[in-house]
């Protein structure tokens, strides 16, 4: 799970400073006020470690990526190719990484990681981008001893090597600097022949890359409903980014079985999708079934609230189709994910839109196999009914406070602001932002006043 996120000279901000990243995080603001770029810097981390060209620093994208950002200048808060794009990110590893510094038998284990680096444009025409530096650490569990060991450009060319925690011990005969790293992360092949013991680089290497090619995204834009599905067998990883291999995701899941405490009865995926969709109050019935013996088609047949026959999914609101996604992914995403999705709520019923805060706590909290899911979530958001939801289930104490942060995006002179919202253990939030959704008293007030005008003149 990430933990921390912090973000310099990217679109519109100039800096985040410090993003606490809880198990879910709410990011609440206006159109066009940097909150979707947060997310969109993880996607394009992970695009790139996903990309087999490894002399490529970030990969912006394309048609086939889930972010497509443009040129590197268009990366960059008003096009400043002259500062470097520098971010930090820390996280929390569901097993422990153990490193053995062979030379001294010095040992970290645990579970806190991090990892920060600076990238820039060459003066080259056109310009190439370089790595400046980039860090790694790992904290161990037991003493609290960070294990650091990174690199940065050399004066006299070449990267050159730094740790601590550890003493660094050149090979002999072997003193020159070492190459730039592979994309922006990883170290390079020639560092364990310049360096003795420092074969354990590759793991933190691999650390990073597990923790971001388990970001999943689900886009604001939900595909449409088909009449039929067909279904060859194979598992996705995920629904997609518009939600398009949903059912695929039902029909590959269907042995896999969730519960919510220890020793609590466990449900088929199925069947807690379809309670929640019931929960939900947009669908009393649902079922994935084939549409004959030994057919790879299927249906997904529906029965609405009040309703007295099955329908397939085609036939009832466009809501359902764009909600179900959100609650298979919820559960389906593989344990320690982090599921980014945008506008949740988009076509959705204010009733509706409250219920998916209940969602995300439950996924949070969901258990698969006896076993934590530890399942993060970020999500990019305008609803004022889901974060009212949300602040009464802490006023309930159905959820620690810790575990959910919520964040007001503002635009600004000086480049976007991030603002906490500060909520105490009653829900209670102390630090409202100025019409943070709105001012719907001054709806109200000029309906009254012009109401009373309107009267007046009727009346004489």
């Amino acid at each position: 799970m990430f933990t921390r996120l912090r973000l310099k000279n990217f679109k519109a901000w100039e800096d985040t400073g410090d993003i606490e990243l809880a198990p879910l995080t709410i990011l609440f603001g206006g159109n066009s006020s940097g909150k979707s770029s947060l997310h969109q810097f993880l996607l394009m981390l992970r695009q790139t470690i996903e990309s087999p060209d490894r002399r490529r620093v970030l990969h912006t994208g394309g048609d086939r990526t889930p972010v497509d950002l443009g040129g590197y200048a268009s990366l960059l808060r008003n096009g400043n190719i002259d500062a470097p794009l520098e971010f930090e990110l820390d996280w929390s590893r569901n097993r422990p990484l153990t490193v053995d510094y062979e030379r001294d038998g010095t040992r970290f284990r645990g579970t806190e990681m991090g990892f920060r680096a600076a990238v820039s444009a060459t003066a080259d025409s056109p310009p190439r981008l370089r790595v400046d530096n980039y860090e790694y650490s790992l904290t161990a569990s037991d003493s609290g001893d960070t294990l650091r060991l990174g690199s940065e450009v050399a004066a006299k060319g070449g990267y050159a090597v730094h740790a601590d925690g550890i003493e660094l011990i050149r090979t002999m005969g072997r003193k020159w600097p070492v190459s730039a790293p592979s994309q922006f992360h990883a170290f390079p092949e020639d560092l364990p022949t310049r360096y003795q013991f420092l074969d354990f680089a590759a793991d933190l290497t691999l650390a990073l890359e597990e923790q971001l090619l388990a970001v999943n995204y689900l886009g604001p834009l939900r595909t449409q409903p088909s009449r039929t599905y067909r279904w060859s067998g194979e598992e996705v990883s995920h629904v997609g980014w518009s939600g398009e291999n949903t059912i695929d995701a039902l029909l590959a899941g269907q042995a896999r079985r969730f519960n919510f405490a220890v020793k609590q009865r466990t449900t088929p995926l199925q069947t807690l999708v379809a309670e929640w969709l019931k929960k939900l109050g947009v669908i009393e019935t649902f079922t994935v079934t084939p549409i004959g013996a030994g057919r790879d088609e299927y249906e997904v047949r529906v029965r609405t609230p009040g309703g007295s026959r099955e329908v397939l999914l085609t036939d009832v609101g466009f809501g359902v189709s764009q909600v179900l996604p959100v609650i298979v992914e919820a559960f389906y995403s593989a344990a320690g994910s982090t599921v980014v999705v945008e506008q949740p709520e988009i076509h959705l019923h204010p009733a509706v839109q409250a219920g998916l805060a209940d969602l995300f706590l439950d996924a949070i909290s969901a258990r698969e196999g006896s076993n934590p899911r530890r399942t993060q979530f970020i999500i990019e958001s305008h609803s004022e009914h889901l974060l009212r939801r949300l602040l009464r289930r802490i006023a309930e104490e159905r959820v620690d406070p810790a575990d959910v942060r919520c964040y007001s995006v503002d635009p600004g002179e000086h480049g976007s602001t991030i603002n906490a919202l500060d909520v105490d253990e009653y829900g209670n939030v102390r630090n409202w932002p100025r019409d943070f959704f709105g001012d719907p008293a001054e709806d109200l007030i000029a309906q009254s006043r012009n109401a009373r005008r309107r009267r007046r003149g009727e009346h004489g």
